[in-house]
C-alpha cells in the first residue's frame, strides 16, 4: 500500500484507542466496568453491534459457504423471518435476561440453579469460546498478510521474527489494550465509533463492486453454470448441496428457540438502561444486519465472477497459483515438494471455462479442482507424512485466502486502504469482544464465586483485567498452534458444541420454566460435553488416525455401508459417504444428534426429581420483587391482546417504538415472507422459474431493496448513535456507585438486591 493508505488505517485507528481511553474517567464501581452502569441507550447498543456484526472472520467464513452453495438456499432460509421477526418484536429470552438484572450469564444460572453449577457452566462455556474464537487472530493475521503482500520474516534488532506471529501480537495487544481500559464501557464506545466509521466505508465498497462487475452479463451467468442438484441459484434444485444444504436450514431453525440465550451475559447484554431498550436495541439489529448481509453477499458475488468468469482468466489464473504457492510456503517444511507444487499449479494454463458450452461446474470438479488435485498428487507422490491430512488443512487454507488475494487484486490504491481500514476495525472490535465475554465467565462465574473474601472495586476490575491478558495470551498461543481442517462455520460448531450441545434445555427452561432444576441441568450439559468431546476427536483426527485404522482393519466398506443405511431416511440431505480426507459426518449432524438428546434427559431428569416450583418472579423482579420500581409489560392474555402480543407490543411502548415495531413486522412479514417467499413459491408450483429469472429475483430481493433499506437506516442509525453517546457521557456523570453490584449472589438473589428482597419478604409474613 502506499503512504496515504497506511495514512487512512492509522489516524482512525488510534482515534478509537483514544476514545477508550478516554472512558477511563468514568469507571467508579464494578457495574460501571462490566455493564456500562447499565445507561446505554438503544441505538448505541445497536451501532456498537455493526463493527462487531462484521469481521474478518465473518466474512472469510461466509465466502467460503457462498462460494460453495451460491444463493439458492436463501429463499428456503426466509422462512426463518416470521419466527425471528417474532422473537424479536417479543424480546424472547434477551427481556428476561435483563429483568434477572444479573450481570453475566454464570450468575443468573447460580441464581437459578445452584453455585458449584454455576462455576462449571462457565469454565465449559470459557474453555468452548475460546477454543473457537482463538483462530480470529490467525485468520486475520493470515489475511493481512497476504492481503498486504508482506514476507513471511522480518528481521528486528537482528532478530528473524514471523510475521504471523508479529501480527497476532499487534491483533491482541490492541483489543487487551481496549478492554483493560475501561471493560463493557470502553467496548461500547470505541464500537460505536467504529461503527460510525464502518457504514460509510462499506457504501463506498458496495458502489465500487457493482461498478466493476454487471449482475447479468457475469454474475448471474457464473451462478447459472452448475450441475444439476447443485444450483447456486434455484432453490427448487439443490438436493446434491453438501455441509450447507437444507438440513443446515432446519438446524438453523431449532437454534433460533434452543439457543437464543446460550451466548447470553455480560457486556452489552447487561448494558441497557430497562429491559425494554435492551429488546428494542434487538429489534433494531435486525434493521442494521441488512447492512452487513448486503456487503458480505456483494464480496461473495465478486469473488465468485472474479475466479470462475472467462473475462478474468488471466486475473483468476494468477489468484490461484498466488494462493498455492503461499500455502505451500507457510505449510510444508521440504523445499523439494514445495518447488514441485509451485511447478504443477505455475504449469495449469487459464481456464477459459466457458459457460453454456462446457459441462457446467460442480463441487467435485469447477476451477479449483485442478489446483486442489496437482497438490494433493504431489503430497501423495513425494509421501508426505499424513498426506491426507496436509491436504486437508491445505484446501482449507486455500478457501479461506480467496477473499485476502481477490480483493487485493481487485482494489486500486485508495480503496485498498480504505478496504484494509475496515477491516482493521471490524477486527478490532470482534477481537476485543470475544476475548472480553470470555475473561468475564472466567472472572464473574468461576473466580468470583470461589473467592471467599469479596474484592474491593479496584482489586475487582483489576483481576478482571487480569483475565483479560490471560485470554489474550491463550488466543495467540492457541492461533499460533492450532490447526483448522474444515470450514469456518463447521469448525466453530463442532469446537463450541461443548457448550451448545447442553446448554440451550438449561437457559431456556431457566428462564420460562419453574420445572427444570439442577439435576437435569448438570445431566443436560454433561452428556452435551461428552458427546462433544467424542465429535472434535473423531473429526480431527479421522485422516490420520481412524480411517487408516479402518483401513489396515479392512472394514472401510463395513463401517461405510452401516452408514450410508443410517443416513438413508433423510436422504439427500444427509449423506455419509466413506472419504480417506473428511469425516463422512459433519459438524453440523452431530450438533443435531447431541442437541436433541440433551433436550430430552433435561426434561426427563427435571421431571423424574421435581420437588418444588422454582420462584420466577423473584428472580425476574417481578410483582411484589420488583424492588427498582421498573416499568414491567404487563399484558393480559385475550383474544383482543394476542395479536399485539405477538407484534411485542406493550403498555411501555411510546408512539415511536410501536412505529418501530409495525414497520419492522410490515418489512419481515409483509414484504420478504408474504411476497417474496410465499407468493414465489406459489407462483413456481403453476409455472416454473429460470435461472435467469431466480437471478433479477435475487437481485431485487437481495441487493436492491436491502440497499435502500440500509441507506435510510445510515443515517437513521447514524443520529440515534451520536444522540445516545452524548446522552450515556452525562447520565455517566449523575449515576450513584453501588460497591455491591459486582455480580455476587447469596440465597438465589443477586447481593446487591439481597436487602430489598428480605424486606419485601418479611412485610409479607
Amino acid at each position: 500500500m502506499s503512504w496515504i493508505d497506511w495514512l487512512i488505517v492509522i489516524v482512525p485507528v488510534i482515534f478509537v484507542l483514544w476514545m477508550g481511553f478516554y472512558s477511563r474517567r468514568y469507571i467508579r464501581d464494578v457495574s460501571d466496568y462490566l455493564s456500562a452502569g447499565r445507561l446505554c441507550g438503544r441505538y448505541v447498543i445497536s451501532v456498537a453491534d455493526i463493527a462487531n456484526g462484521i469481521s474478518i472472520v465473518g466474512i472469510v467464513a461466509y465466502v467460503e459457504v457462498h462460494y460453495k452453495t451460491g444463493f439458492a438456499l436463501a429463499l428456503w432460509g426466509n422462512f426463518l423471518m416470521p419466527i425471528s421477526m417474532i422473537l424479536g418484536l417479543t424480546g424472547y429470552c434477551t427481556y428476561r435476561f435483563r429483568e434477572t438484572r444479573a450481570m453475566s450469564l454464570g450468575q443468573f444460572l447460580e441464581m437459578r440453579y445452584s453455585r458449584k453449577f454455576r462455576i462449571f457452566a462457565a469454565a465449559l462455556r470459557s474453555l468452548s469460546e475460546i477454543l473457537a474464537n482463538m483462530i480470529m487472530p490467525a485468520i486475520a493475521a493470515r489475511f493481512f498478510i497476504y492481503f498486504l503482500g508482506l514476507p513471511h520474516h522480518v528481521d528486528i534488532c537482528g532478530f528473524r521474527i514471523e510475521t504471523f506471529m508479529l501480527l497476532m501480537m499487534i491483533v491482541l495487544i490492541l483489543a487487551v489494550s481496549i478492554i483493560c481500559m475501561g471493560g463493557t464501557l470502553a467496548l461500547v464506545i470505541t464500537d460505536t465509533i467504529q461503527g460510525f466509521f464502518c457504514y460509510p466505508l462499506m457504501v463506498l465498497f458496495i458502489i465500487f463492486i457493482l461498478w466493476k462487475f454487471s449482475w447479468t452479463k457475469e454474475i448471474i451467468p457464473v451462478m447459472a453454470d452448475r450441475a444439476p442438484g447443485e444450483s447456486f441459484l434455484n432453490p427448487y434444485d439443490v438436493s446434491k448441496l453438501r455441509d450447507f444444504n437444507m438440513f443446515s436450514v432446519a438446524i438453523g431453525l431449532v437454534g433460533m428457540f434452543l439457543h437464543r440465550a446460550s451466548w447470553i451475559g455480560a457486556g452489552n447484554s447487561s448494558a441497557a438502561k430497562s429491559p425494554h431498550e435492551q429488546k428494542m436495541a434487538g429489534l433494531l439489529g435486525t434493521w442494521r444486519n441488512s447492512f452487513g448481509s448486503l456487503f458480505c453477499i456483494l464480496i461473495s458475488v465478486s469473488i465468485l465472477a472474479l475466479l470462475n468468469h472467462q473475462n478474468f482468466a488471466d486475473q483468476a489464473k494468477t489468484i490461484r497459483t498466488d494462493i498455492s504457492n503461499k500455502i505451500a510456503q507457510e505449510l510444508i517444511p521440504d523445499a523439494a515438494v514445495r518447488a514441485r507444487i509451485s511447478e504443477k499449479v505455475t504449469s495449469i494454463p487459464a481456464q477459459r471455462h466457458r459457460i453454456g458450452i462446457d459441462a457446467p461446474l460442480s463441487d467435485k470438479k469447477n476451477l479449483d479442482t485442478t489446483y486442489l488435485d496437482a497438490v494433493h498428487g504431489v503430497l501423495k507422490e513425494n509421501k508426505v507424512e499424513n498426506a491426507n491430512a496436509v491436504y486437508q488443512q491445505f484446501r482449507t487454507l486455500y478457501h479461506q485466502l480467496k477473499l485476502a488475494f481477490s480483493m487485493r487484486s481487485l482494489l486500486p490504491a485508495g480503496l485498498l486502504g480504505l478496504f484494509c481500514l475496515l477491516l482493521v476495525l471490524a477486527m478490532i472490535s470482534t477481537d476485543d469482544t470475544r476475548i472480553y465475554s470470555a475473561a468475564l465467565t472466567i472472572a464473574q462465574d468461576v473466580i468470583l464465586p470461589l473467592k471467599k473474601k469479596p474484592f474491593t472495586p479496584k482489586e475487582h476490575v483489576w483481576m478482571i483485567r487480569f483475565v483479560s491478558i490471560g485470554v489474550g495470551v491463550f488466543f495467540f498461543f492457541g492461533s499460533l498452534f492450532m490447526s483448522q481442517l474444515d470450514y469456518i462455520n463447521l469448525f466453530v460448531t463442532i469446537v463450541t458444541m461443548m457448550w451448545m450441545g447442553g446448554c440451550g434445555p438449561v437457559m431456556i427452561f431457566g428462564l420460562y420454566s419453574r420445572f427444570g432444576n439442577t439435576i437435569g441441568a448438570w445431566t443436560s450439559l454433561l452428556s452435551g460435553m461428552f458427546l462433544a468431546l467424542f465429535s472434535i476427536v473423531l473429526q480431527r483426527n479421522w485422516a490420520n488416525f481412524f480411517y487408516p485404522f479402518l483401513e489396515k482393519q479392512g472394514w472401510v466398506d463395513t463401517v461405510g455401508n452401516i452408514l450410508a443405511s443410517l443416513s438413508a431416511p433423510l436422504a439427500p440431505w444427509v449423506v455419509w459417504e466413506m472419504n480417506p480426507v473428511k469425516c463422512p459426518i459433519n459438524s453440523y449432524e452431530f450438533y443435531f444428534i447431541t442437541i436433541m438428546i440433551t433436550l430430552v434427559l433435561y426434561c426427563v431428569v427435571s421431571w423424574a426429581t421435581f420437588k418444588e416450583p422454582f420462584n420466577l418472579d423473584r428472580m425476574l423482579h417481578r410483582g411484589v420483587w420488583n424492588v427498582d420500581g421498573e416499568k414491567k409489560a404487563v399484558v393480559q392474555w385475550s383474544w383482543r391482546t394476542l395479536w399485539l402480543k405477538l407484534i411485542g407490543i406493550t403498555p411501555e411502548y411510546t408512539r415511536g417504538d410501536k412505529a418501530i415495531a409495525w414497520g419492522f413486522f410490515t418489512y419481515t412479514f409483509v414484504y420478504r415472507f408474504i411476497f417474496t417467499v410465499m407468493l414465489v413459491i406459489i407462483w413456481n408450483l403453476f409455472s416454473p422459474w429460470k435461472n435467469h429469472w431466480w437471478g433479477t429475483y435475487f437481485f431485487y430481493t437481495a441487493l436492491v431493496v436491502p440497499g435502500i433499506v440500509a441507506f435510510f437506516s445510515c443515517f437513521w442509525f447514524g443520529i440515534g448513535g451520536a444522540v445516545d453517546l452524548v446522552r450515556l457521557f452525562r447520565d455517566l456523570k449523575l449515576r450513584v456507585a453501588n460497591p455491591l453490584d459486582d455480580g455476587r449472589v447469596d440465597g438465589h438473589v443477586s447481593l446487591a438486591d439481597k436487602e430489598k428482597m428480605e424486606k419485601i419478604e418479611n412485610a409479607g409474613k
